[in-house]
C-alpha cells in the first residue's frame, strides 16, 4: 500500500466519510421502506452504515481504482428496496427471512462480480450506448424522488412505483405532516444554497446537523425519526440477535435473492466502472477494471454476510475524496474506519435524525441522477437514439431495471445494425468497364476492352455482415447479360461475419453458374480468414483469380482475355 500521499489520503478519506454518513443512512432507510415494521427505519440505517463501512474498506483494499470510494448508491438501493419488500411479502412478514434474503443477495452479487472480473469482462462496459445509460439513470432518479416524496410529508411510501403515483391523492387526503415537509424543504434548501457560501464543508452534512438540531426543539413524533440503531461491531446475519434461521423459509430466501443478486452485480459493475473513469479523468491515472470488479465483489460479499446494503463505486464521494487530496487505497479505507467509529460510538445520536431530512437529501440525489441534458436534446439527436432513451426510461420506472437495460441494449443494437445496413447500402457500387459508363478507370481508354470483353466491378465498402447482406444481394444481382468477368473489390471490407460469408459464397456460385468468371482483389486479413475456413478459395475462386491490387487484376485480364 502506497504511503507517499499520507496527509492527502487521510484528509480525503475523512471528508469522504463525512459526506457518506447521511447518504448511507438515507439509502439504508430507503431500502427498508417496504418493510411494515416499527424497527424498519433503524434496521435500514444500520444496513446502510454497515454496507458503506465494509464495502468501502474491502473494495479499496482489493480494487483496481486507487482513489475510489464505494458504498450504497441510488441505483443499487432501488434494487435492494425491491428485493427487501418482495422478501417481506413472500415470507408473510418474517424479519429473519428478510435479513437472510438480503445477505444472500449480497453474497450472490459479490460472487458474480468476482466472476466478471476473473472473466475479464470489465472492458465491455464501454460498449453500452449513451441513450441506454441516460434513460436508465434518469429512471432511477425519478424512482428515488417518487419514493421520497412520501416521507417528505410524513407518510410511508408504497412499494410499487405505480402505487406511488396512483395512491398519492388518496394518501395525501388523509393528512400530511407540515413539520416533516418544512424539515425536508429546509434540508433541500441548505443542500442547494450552502455551496454558494463555501464548498469546503459538505452541504449534505450541514443540512443533516442543522435540521436535526431544529427538529429536537420540535419534539417530533417517534414515527418521524430513525429510532434506535444497535451499536457495536457488525455481526454476520446468522449471529444476529432475533434472527431465527431454523424458522426461515430458505427456498423463499434463495428464490427472492438470486435474480436481484445478479441484477445488483450487473448494475454495480456498470456503476463502479463509470465512476472509475471519472476518477481517472481527475487524477490522470488508469484503473484496472477487472481488478476493480474483483474488489467490489469481495466488498459486496462481505457486506452481505453482515447484512450490509450492497453498493458500488460512488461518483460524488469519489470526487470529494480526490478533490480533498485522496489518491491511494488508504483514503477509501480511512473513510470506512470513520464510518465504523460512528457506528460504534455515535449510534445514540443518529437515532434522532428525522426521516424527512433524509428524504430531502435523497431527493437532491435523485435530481442529480436525472440526465437533464439528455432530455433537453431529445428533439436534436437522431430519432433512434431518442426512442431508445425514452423506452429505457419508462421501462426502468414502471417495470424493472435489468429488463430496461436488456431491452435498451437489444433495441439500440437493432437500430445500429439498421443504420449500418443503410450506410452500406448507399456505398455498394456496380461499375461496368466501358468507355460510355466508366470514365474514371484508365482501362476505359484501352482499345483491348471491347464490349465482348465485358468486365463488371462490384465495389464492397464497409463491413459485410447480417445487417448489410440484403443490400449486398441486391447489388450482386445487378449484372448485365453480356458480362464475362465480375471483379469483387474488397479493399474496404475490414470485417465479415457468417451471414456475410455465406451470402458471398452464394453470390459467387450464382455467377459461376451463369458462366461468369469471378475475380477478387484486396481481401483483408479477417475476411480472408473466414473465406479460408470454408475453402471458398480455391474451391469457388481459383487462387490465380485472387489479386492484391486492382492493377494486378488488370494486368492478368489483359493477358488472359
Amino acid at each position: 500500500m502506497k504511503l507517499n500521499n499520507l496527509k492527502g489520503d487521510i484528509f480525503g478519506g475523512i471528508t469522504a466519510g463525512i459526506v457518506a454518513l447521511p447518504l448511507a443512512l438515507a439509502f439504508g432507510i430507503q431500502a427498508f421502506g417496504g418493510v411494515d415494521d416499527p424497527s424498519a427505519s433503524s434496521m435500514g440505517a444500520l444496513a446502510g452504515l454497515v454496507g458503506a463501512t465494509l464495502l468501502g474498506f474491502f473494495a479499496s483494499l482489493f480494487g483496481g481504482t486507487h482513489s475510489q470510494i464505494s458504498g450504497p448508491t441510488g441505483p443499487m438501493t432501488v434494487i435492494s428496496a425491491s428485493l427487501i419488500s418482495g422478501a417481506w411479502v413472500a415470507s408473510s412478514g418474517s424479519i429473519s427471512t428478510v435479513l437472510l434474503t438480503m445477505s444472500l443477495a449480497g453474497l450472490f452479487c459479490g460472487a458474480f462480480q468476482i466472476l466478471f472480473g476473473v472473466l475479464r469482462i470489465g472492458k465491455y462496459v464501454k460498449y453500452i450506448p449513451y441513450p441506454v445509460l441516460s434513460g436508465f439513470m434518469s429512471g432511477i432518479g425519478v424512482i428515488i424522488i417518487l419514493q421520497q416524496i412520501y416521507p417528505l410529508i410524513g407518510l410511508k411510501s408504497p412499494v410499487l412505483v405505480v402505487d406511488m403515483v396512483s395512491k398519492f391523492p388518496e394518501m395525501v387526503s388523509n393528512g400530511i405532516s407540515i413539520t416533516a415537509l418544512l424539515l425536508g424543504l429546509g434540508t433541500i434548501a441548505i443542500i442547494e444554497l450552502f455551496p454558494k457560501i463555501t464548498k469546503k464543508v459538505p452541504s449534505t452534512l450541514v443540512a443533516l446537523i442543522v435540521m436535526t438540531v431544529i427538529s429536537l426543539f420540535l419534539d417530533l413524533d417517534n414515527k418521524l425519526i430513525i429510532g434506535d440503531i444497535p451499536s457495536g461491531l457488525p455481526m454476520p446475519f446468522f449471529a444476529k440477535a432475533g434472527v431465527d434461521l431454523a424458522g426461515v423459509d430458505w427456498m423463499v430466501a434463495i428464490k427472492s435473492a438470486i435474480i436481484p443478486g445478479i441484477t445488483l452485480a450487473c448494475l454495480g459493475s456498470i456503476d463502479t466502472l463509470l465512476t472509475s473513469v471519472v476518477a481517472d479523468n481527475i487524477t490522470k491515472t488508469r484503473h484496472d477494471s477487472n481488478r476493480e470488479l474483483v474488489g467490489q465483489g469481495i466488498g459486496n460479499a462481505v457486506a452481505g454476510l453482515f447484512c450490509g446494503l450492497s453498493g458500488a463505486g460512488a461518483t460524488m464521494r469519489t470526487v470529494v475524496n480526490v478533490k480533498s487530496g485522496g489518491r491511494n487505497r488508504l483514503s477509501g479505507m480511512i473513510h470506512s474506519i470513520l464510518l465504523l467509529a460512528i457506528l460504534l460510538g455515535l449510534g445514540s445520536l443518529v437515532k434522532f435524525v428525522p426521516l424527512a431530512v433524509l428524504a430531502g437529501i435523497l431527493i437532491t440525489v435523485g435530481i442529480g441522477i436525472i440526465d437533464l441534458r439528455g432530455f433537453k436534446d431529445l428533439l436534436r439527436v437522431p430519432k433512434a437514439d431518442a426512442f431508445v432513451l425514452l423506452i429505457v426510461f419508462f421501462v426502468t420506472v414502471f417495470v424493472d431495471l435489468l429488463t430496461a437495460v436488456g431491452i435498451g441494449m437489444v433495441v439500440a443494437c437493432v437500430l445500429f445494425m439498421k443504420r449500418m445496413g443503410d450506410v452500406v447500402e448507399g456505398t455498394y457500387q456496380t461499375n461496368d468497364i466501358t468507355k460510355e459508363t466508366y470514365k474514371e478507370t484508365k482501362w476505359a481508354d484501352d482499345p483491348e476492352f471491347e464490349d465482348h470483353h465485358k468486365v463488371v466491378i462490384k465495389r464492397l465498402e464497409g463491413p459485410l455482415f447480417f445487417g448489410s447482406v440484403s443490400s449486398f444481394k441486391d447489388m450482386m444481382m445487378v449484372t448485365p447479360n453480356d458480362t464475362k468477368v465480375v471483379i469483387i473489390r474488397m479493399k474496404k471490407v475490414e470485417y465479415m461475419d457468417q451471414s456475410g460469408l455465406y451470402a458471398l459464397e452464394t453470390a459467387i456460385q450464382d455467377l459461376t453458374a451463369l458462366g461468369i468468371t469471378v475475380m477478387m482483389t484486396a481481401i483483408k486479413q479477417q475476411p480472408r480468414s473466414m473465406m479460408d475456413k470454408i475453402h471458398l478459395v480455391p474451391a469457388l475462386v481459383p487462387q490465380e483469380h485472387v489479386f492484391e491490387t486492382i492493377d494486378d487484376c488488370e494486368t492478368y485480364i489483359k493477358k488472359s482475355l
